[in-house]
């Protein structure tokens, strides 16, 4: 006898609004639909091979995203984030313990709101961005970046590293893959030059700030009762396995 089970699925809104991606990405609605942890997500929860190499948490998102067409590459970190709250959520509940100040605290996760961004600089299916740079007379386009691009600069960091064991190339790797052109040229070997040879400490701070200030997330931080002062919410080893210490 055939049977057919149904599993609960939630729509979760994306801090992006589905603004900039293309208009035929099932992303640019603004949400995704996710369903609810089962026995299987646990075994990829469990399975060392993924801890190992770092890519438990992806394999974990992607079995859990229910939308049909979803490009995981293309999903912006922002978005990532907002769907590996829900995921926390719906599998073991909103409250996660974090270590604030020496102390242990309760976060209601439900409760995370997103960045305050300004939408009005976003253009419907782009994901690009001019910023004239405020000490020289470049001008640059960037872009959000997305899971993709985030493998790319980390595969390129390591790359590096093992070229130079003394290298560190986090900043530089990291506005490579954020800038789109510069002075109108799209030519990947003109961006790398002008990233390792022209662009000022002053410019790069400021690409990065711009960029802080345009890129749709959850808003990562907890204020403790009675305090003025924020806390970064670390995702340690307790997000996703609670029964962990803290």
């Amino acid at each position: 006898m055939d049977h057919k089970f149904k599993l609960p699925t939630e729509q979760v809104e994306l801090p992006s609004k589905g603004l900039l991606y293309p208009e035929d990405s099932p992303l640019a609605t603004g949400t995704i639909e996710m369903k609810y942890m089962t026995a299987k997500e646990e075994d990829i929860l469990t399975n060392q091979n993924y801890i190992e190499n770092g890519t438990v948490i992806d394999k974990l998102l992607k079995s859990l995203i229910v939308t049909e067409g979803v490009d995981y590459d293309s999903i912006l970190i922002g978005d990532k984030n907002a769907i590996m709250m829900a995921a926390r959520v719906l599998s073991y509940g909103k409250d996660y313990e974090i270590k604030v100040l020496g102390e242990v605290q309760t976060v209601d996760l439900s409760a995370l709101e997103n960045k305050e961004v300004d939408y009005s600089l976003f253009k419907k299916g782009e994901n690009d961005f001019t910023f004239k740079l405020p000490h020289t007379d470049n001008t640059v386009t960037i872009k959000i970046l997305t899971h993709k691009d985030e493998e790319l600069i980390d595969r390129e960091i390591k790359g590096n590293k093992k070229i130079n064991k003394n290298s560190s190339t986090i900043t530089t790797s990291r506005l490579k893959y954020i800038i789109t052109s510069i002075n109108d040229s799209r030519d990947k070997k003109d961006i790398r030059e002008f990233v390792d040879n022209y662009c000022l400490a002053k410019d790069a701070r400021a690409i990065r700030e711009f960029y802080s200030s345009i890129s749709p997330d959850v808003d990562m931080v907890y204020y403790k009762e009675g305090r003025e002062e924020a806390a970064d919410i670390p995702i340690g080893i307790g997000f996703f396995w609670p029964d962990a210490a803290v």
